[in-house]
């Protein structure tokens, strides 16, 4: 086996690549690098010590961005996850970035950060903090996903891809920490989420972390 991913289970980060090898087909093995306390040894598979990492033989990569697009270029035989066409591609990858640079500011470092990794270091969650990215920063992003996605099963060319995939481990760790989509005021996206979850490939892997959860 060649390729390892490097990271914590929970991470959506490394959520995203472990769908993504499963969705491929790759096998892989997952070392658990804990970001709160990493070996010295991460620095060299990444200088920012964010995970995921990526090693395949001799190379190493960084980020579940760069990952993915790595993989779907490594494996053109493969049935493609970042779009068919420039135009897809281009739509892929921003949806992909905006749940990572947008979504998750608020999904995962505030509403899974304060309600699940904060109690477990001895911490308070900040309640008002997620109060806030519930009600008044979420929703915009929700209606521009809802529109967006329209009346399609997937995101871009309905087909499914890295921009459903990351999209959806960002709600992931979002119902991890105790909240879940209004399907009164985001049906779509609502049904979007749950068609992600049912698929095979991702549900091993869900299986395992509340397994995870449940032991902390």
């Amino acid at each position: 086996m060649s390729l390892i991913l490097y990271g914590a289970p929970l991470s959506p980060f490394v959520r995203t690549v472990r769908v993504f090898l499963a969705e491929k087909g790759l096998d892989h093995q997952l070392e658990n690098v804990d970001p709160f306390n990493q070996p010295d040894w991460y620095a060299e598979l990444n200088p920012l010590r964010r995970i995921p990492a990526l090693r395949d033989g001799d190379i190493t990569l960084a980020d579940s961005s760069v990952i993915c697009h790595y993989l779907e270029e490594r494996n053109p035989e493969l049935a493609a996850l970042c779009g068919n066409g420039a135009l897809s591609r281009a739509r892929v990858s921003w949806l992909e970035k905006y749940a990572d640079y947008e979504v998750a500011p608020l999904a995962t470092f505030t509403v899974f950060r304060n309600r699940l990794l904060k109690p477990l270091l001895g911490k308070l969650c900040d309640e008002t903090a997620v109060k806030g990215a519930m009600q008044e920063k979420l929703p915009g992003h929700f209606d521009y996903l809802e529109r967006t996605l329209g009346d399609a099963d997937y995101f871009v060319d309905n087909q499914f891809s890295l921009a459903d995939i990351a999209i959806a481990c960002q709600l992931v760790n979002m119902r991890h920490g105790g909240e879940s989509l209004d399907s009164q005021r985001w049906p779509r996206l609502a049904a979007h989420l749950e068609r992600v979850l049912q698929r095979p490939a991702l549900q091993p892997i869900l299986d395992g972390e509340r397994k995870i959860i449940l032991a902390k």
